[in-house]
């Protein structure tokens, strides 16, 4: 149908500031309805049309991200791999006014990232980005439904963050990256002693941990040799065989989780699975970089709260081998 058509319905619904159950089947309809595909034109009207409304129906939380999704990670060849191209034009659509301003945009990123067999790491720093910024001041994006409170971090932010977090597997890998565990370390330091949620203390340990001890990452393949091997991808054991399943398996249960999670994919990975293990036999001991690393940003105002001593602690269990930089953090840690 032609675009004029979509404007013009676009137009109807904006002038109402809600949609309906209806307005999305007539949406539905008028973009789906010629060629079962969605233009770059057309996912624009609908971003648009997102930031008019007031009011909004469950319907229109499934059809806005799952449209897209479609348009940048399924539509482009290979199916599944988000382009830098993409990923910048969606973060300048949804930040025009400089930040994410509703909850149906960041579950379109989360969607995203989900679906995508690989993204650029820059889509998921957003996300992040816009969680810290909403836990920081109160104000933004929350998938709760409540109001936010400045400086604390609910049950419902800290859910954000780990599905943001176990999206980003098709970022680049397993392991959580520097600029992950930066962000998760600006939100501890704005949130020092706040009334939190206890699951926050948890999933930051666990998640700086891994960025520190856990292994370097499984790469997904470039575009370039994804186009020359687009059968391998649909091979069982191939690269859709697990990674966010090990992602998530290493939330569950630390360093050791992760090499649960090698241990129970399929034989046909056994080894590369057994590469990564040994990977992470050697990864696990940090190394002099990062114990400055983490000295620096643990001391940055002068005192080890709770959260870092459970990080601190946490690291102890895990670690064969600990830094001699970090012996004075971790002795005040167990004091």
């Amino acid at each position: 149908m032609a675009q004029c058509s979509l404007n013009t319905l676009i137009e109807e619904i904006a002038a109402t500031k809600r949609i309906t159950v209806e307005d999305v089947f007539a949406l539905r309809r008028t973009i789906y309805g010629d060629d079962n595909s969605v233009s770059l034109e057309e996912a624009e009207a609908l971003l648009r049309l997102n930031e008019k409304v007031d009011e909004t129906v469950p319907a229109w939380q499934d059809f806005f991200p799952e449209a897209l999704s479609d348009l940048v990670v399924h539509q482009i060849q290979p199916s599944g791999y988000v382009t830098q191209e993409h990923a910048d034009w969606l973060i300048a659509e949804m930040s025009r006014d400089g930040h994410i301003c509703t909850r149906s945009e960041l579950d379109a990123i989360l969607h995203i990232l989900d679906k995508a067999k690989s993204s650029p790491r820059s889509l998921e720093t957003f996300a992040l980005e816009t969680v810290k910024k909403a836990v920081i001041s109160g104000e933004g994006v929350t998938r709760s439904g409540k109001d936010l409170k400045p400086g604390v971090i609910s049950d419902a932010e800290v859910e954000l963050l780990r599905s943001v977090l176990y999206a980003g597997a098709g970022c680049g890998g397993i392991a959580i990256s520097r600029a992950e565990a930066e962000i998760l370390f600006d939100i501890n330091d704005a949130t020092i002693e706040a009334e939190n949620a206890p699951a926050w203390s948890e999933l930051f340990a666990k998640a700086v941990a891994n960025y520190l001890m856990a292994l370097s990452g499984y790469q997904a393949p470039s575009r370039e040799v994804a186009l020359a091997r687009e059968n391998w991808l649909a091979k069982e054991g191939g690269f859709e065989g697990g990674m966010k399943g090990f992602f998530s398996s290493m939330f569950s249960g630390g360093v050791s989780g992760v090499r649960e999670a090698m241990r129970d994919n399929t034989s046909a990975m056994a080894e590369r699975n057994a590469q990564m293990t040994a990977e992470i036999a050697v990864n696990e001991v940090i190394t002099e970089e990062e114990a400055e690393w983490l000295v620096h940003r643990i001391g940055r105002d002068g005192v080890l709260h709770e959260n870092e001593k459970a990080l601190l602690r946490f690291i102890k269990e895990e670690s064969p081998n600990i830094h001699p930089l970090l012996h004075p953090l971790i002795e005040q840690a167990h004091s």
